[in-house]
Formats: structure tokens, C-alpha cells, sequence
């Protein structure tokens, strides 16, 4: 990689929703990327119940990032390192909130690698105050009524509560 190219990184997964981890998980790879790319799936890796559209968690994630120029958001289907060429990136960001996590992140980088082999994985953890902080927590818990403000962006709380209360 030459010295004057700028690094692109990619983060990609479901956002559904994006929550104040993922946030975090973002801001924080700022620091070493020049620009982020918040890659929302089309196709999930993991069979998960979906709340929102692809189009609906795109738009929650550029509100919650309107204050920040150099990330941007995007949807791909297909394998992760096909987009990744695409963008000239050559950086993939992955949050890790528990060990039980990173057996499968571990398998799908070292996987991802051997299918490009200039793209690398780095590994954030969440701050400690997210590290328990999932999507699927956050669904199920503004579903059951309880106040999620402190685990979303204004943006996307008032979103889930449309959503889970329509």
C-alpha cells in the first residue's frame, strides 16, 4: 500500500438498528481510517429476524452520522470483499462484545483474506458501557415498551417506537 493512499475502511453488518455500540465502534475506527464505510447487508450471515428495511436502517445511519463527513453509508449483497475491491478499501472493522464472538469474526477474516489477500481485519471492542448492547436487545425491548433512549440515537429511538408500536 503506497504511503499516500488514503484508508478506507469498511464495517459492515445488519444495523437493525444501528445502536450507540455500533456508534461508538465507528467514531472510534475514525481514528485510524480516513473514511468509514457503514456497509449495511442485504443478505444477512446469520439468520436473524428483521425489523427495518435495508433503505430504513441506511437512513437511520446516515441521521445518526450527519455531523460526520468522512463516513458514509452503503448497502451491498454478495461476498464483503467483492465490495471492498469495488471501494478500494482495504480495511474491514468488526466489533467485538464478547469472546464468544470472535470465533466466528476470527473464521470469517482469516476466510476473507484468503479471498483478497490485501484486505485486513481489525477487531474494536465497545466501550464497557455498550459492551452488553445488541440490536436484538434493543428490538425486544422498545417491543415490550421499555425506553431504549439511552441505547439509540433520538433519531432511530423515535423509529422503533413507530415501528414496534404500529
Amino acid at each position: 500500500m503506497s504511503e499516500n493512499r488514503r484508508r478506507v475502511a469498511i464495517y459492515p453488518g445488519s444495523f437493525d438498528p444501528i445502536t450507540r455500540g455500533h456508534e461508538d465502534i465507528v467514531r472510534r475506527a475514525l481514528t485510524f481510517a480516513d473514511q468509514v464505510i457503514v456497509a449495511v447487508a442485504h443478505t444477512a450471515t446469520q439468520r436473524k429476524q428483521g425489523l427495518f428495511s435495508v433503505a430504513e436502517r441506511v437512513e437511520m445511519i446516515r441521521e445518526t452520522f450527519a455531523d460526520e463527513p468522512r463516513v458514509e453509508v452503503a448497502e451491498f449483497t454478495g461476498l464483503l470483499v467483492e465490495f471492498a475491491k469495488e471501494r478500494d478499501a482495504h480495511l474491514i472493522v468488526r466489533g467485538l462484545r464478547a469472546v464468544s464472538d470472535f470465533e466466528y469474526e476470527f473464521q470469517m477474516a482469516l476466510m476473507n483474506h484468503k479471498l483478497w489477500e490485501p484486505i485486513e481485519t481489525v477487531f474494536l471492542v465497545p466501550d464497557v458501557q455498550y459492551s452488553f448492547l445488541s440490536a436484538s436487545l434493543v428490538r425486544e425491548i422498545a417491543a415490550l415498551g421499555g425506553d431504549v433512549g439511552d441505547f439509540v440515537a433520538p433519531a432511530v429511538r423515535e423509529r422503533l417506537y413507530r415501528k414496534t408500536r404500529s
